[in-house]
């Protein structure tokens, strides 16, 4: 993975100006779109543009921050946002919604795909009929669609939550499992790279290869449950996204093993905070979707205007725990349920 990037001064402008009216909340359909002053100069320049946003799965708290920040991105752009996304993390179920797009041909799409392969179609389809596409999140296989990727450097969060385990007391040896929600999607799958080969480095032991959880917190639960019946003594797990986070904290408590199995998750929504609190989650790689939202508008203005496409973007994570959540510099990168 590429080193991280640092923010464009112009995203922290939009950022400093709106972080704090971002509450996070999604739902399929909602428009958000600005007249005013504010932004007068790019609204100009971009015409009132349509741009629709694709997440990957509706009412996920970290796609509900990108929304946050994509929203007031586009208001300060003059342009109009329309978001969208699956019920599920699902491409058969989000295919055919970005078919519909495809039909209704906005200037730009923001879109987080579900699959690195089977979602290449219909958004090279999008592309070809002439919308700037933004991939955002996740990516596909297909180096030629996208005029931008941003998204979070996941192998590097990989990497981060193993040394959280090993701030968190885990010894070399010490038996890990990971758990994660599905293959083939490029976000997670690189999580899992980071973490194994830090993993790796540190001598833990990996007692399994990655199980999958479908991205379903009661599977997750499921898995953890079994594996720790199976192999008691696990003494660090490593869950790749917000759902599988919730599940295995979840298993790990009905197995009467809180606190003594160390679990670091990957997100950090409201869920995982109360999780964070009561001492069955022991620490979070907390992502920032809200500069990835403002970020993902930002280059899909410039595409529609002629200006200058950075064409990949890695944004920052940082490690929360108890001790930290509290800090102002930390806290505003927890997830929001509504904007």
């Amino acid at each position: 993975m590429k080193t991280t990037r640092l923010i464009g001064a112009s995203t922290f402008a939009v950022a400093a100006l709106v972080l704090s009216a971002c509450g996070g909340g999604s739902s399929a359909g909602t428009t958000s779109s600005d007249t005013g002053t504010a932004g007068a100069s790019s609204s100009a320049a971009t015409g009132g543009k349509n741009i629709t946003l694709m997440v990957g799965v509706k009412g996920d708290p970290f796609y509900v921050s990108m929304e946050c920040g994509a929203k007031e991105a586009a208001a300060a752009a003059g342009a109009t946002l329309t978001t969208q996304g699956p019920d599920k993390f699902d491409a058969t179920l989000q295919n055919p919604l970005l078919d519909a797009v495809a039909a209704s041909k906005p200037d730009a799409l923001l879109v987080a795909p579900n699959d690195v392969k089977a979602s290449v179609g219909p958004l090279k389809k999008i592309q070809d009929a002439g919308s700037k596409v933004v991939l955002v999140d996740t990516v596909v296989d297909d180096a030629s669609i996208g005029v931008s990727r941003i998204a979070t450097d996941n192998k590097l969060g990989g990497v981060k939550a193993a040394e959280a385990l090993q701030t968190l007391g885990v010894a070399a040896k010490g038996k890990v499992l990971v758990i994660s929600t599905n293959p083939g999607v490029s976000s997670v799958d690189a999580r899992v790279d980071g973490f194994k080969e830090k993993a790796a480095e540190l001598g833990y032991t990996l007692v399994s290869d990655t199980q999958y959880s479908n991205n379903e917190a009661a599977k997750a639960a499921q898995i953890m449950s079994a594996a720790l019946a199976k192999d008691p003594d696990i003494a660090g797990v490593f869950a790749t996204n917000l759902f599988t986070a919730q599940g295995v904290a979840t298993g790990v408590k009905q197995a009467g093993q809180s606190g003594k199995v160390k679990v670091v998750g990957f997100d950090a929504g409201p869920d995982q905070i109360k999780q964070l609190e009561a001492g069955d989650v022991q620490a979070l790689v907390a992502q920032k979707p809200f500069d990835i939202g403002v970020q993902g508008v930002e280059q899909a203005i410039a595409a529609l205007s002629g200006g200058s496409v950075t064409a990949n973007i890695q944004t920052e994570s940082l490690v929360v725990t108890k001790d930290n959540m509290a800090q102002p510099d930390v806290a505003k990168y927890i997830y929001k349920s509504s904007c």
